[in-house]
């Protein structure tokens, strides 16, 4: 089976979409491109469906544009593969390195976990992993109880989780990334790697520096509130974890 790709890729990325459409050919894959949200040409003010005060509780600062450019476009990438009428997709962001074994990588892990509704496969960091399974190809699967693992720039999902992915996730209140992860909050059954399956392009970000993070982070006093909101995430990410 053909498991189709849905990348994200910036207008002014040309260079990026070149790189990746490469890869493609180079590995036989298939690859949609789904226009970018670039956030930096979107005023605060006309923001859709973005809960500003809920993500200042949740996270302890403010929303950057990239980080709404990057929200919209992974919605928007859900809803071409929704569209497309695959069964399976993967959601990719433009700087990942592709591999000519991930369709079949990505099908074994689904046909040993077929209450999965998405599969993350690439993170920042896993702590405390939880093994569920190992696919025919070796990968194992299942759940980190300590997080956010960050990145949401590869993972698969299958048409319903696409469809639960894009509703329940409607309003932003979260980094994408973040919000990706919350399956006892979207309802999403959501799972993970042990071992990334494609490795990042570690270049110029094109969400945001680590300077303009720490810019828009608030002073200690003014983050209790979200401290007090991570700890009860903490305890519903180690129960979804461990007794999901």
């Amino acid at each position: 089976m053909t498991v189709a790709i849905f990348a994200i890729n910036l207008d002014r990325s040309k260079d990026r979409w070149t790189a990746l459409s490469k890869q493609a050919r180079d590995f036989d894959l298939t690859v949609v491109r789904v226009p970018g949200v670039d956030g930096s040409q979107v005023s605060p003010a006309d923001r859709a469906n973005c809960d500003a005060a809920a993500f200042r509780r949740n996270n302890g600062r403010t929303i950057l544009p990239g980080e709404y450019g990057c929200y919209r476009s992974h919605l928007a990438a859900l809803s071409a593969f929704v569209q497309s009428g695959e069964r399976l997709g993967v959601i990719a962001e433009d700087d990942v390195r592709l591999t000519a074994e991930l369709p079949a990588r990505v099908e074994a892990a689904f046909s040993v976990l077929p209450e999965a509704d998405l599969i993350k496969l690439c993170n920042h960091r896993i702590v405390w992993f939880r093994r569920l399974t190992t696919s025919s190809l070796g990968d194992e699967i299942g759940r980190a109880a300590h997080g956010p693992q960050g990145s949401a720039a590869c993972y698969a999902v299958t048409r319903d989780g696409a469809s639960k992915l894009i509703q329940s996730l409607q309003t932003m209140e979260y980094p994408w990334d973040v919000a990706l992860e919350r399956g006892w909050a979207t309802g999403v059954q959501t799972y993970t790697t042990r071992e990334d399956l494609v490795t990042l392009d570690r270049g110029t970000s094109t969400i945001a520096s680590r300077a303009e993070y720490r810019q828009t982070k608030f002073p200690w006093w003014r983050r209790l509130r979200t401290h007090g909101c991570r700890m009860l995430e903490s305890a519903q990410r180690i129960r979804y974890a461990f007794l999901s």
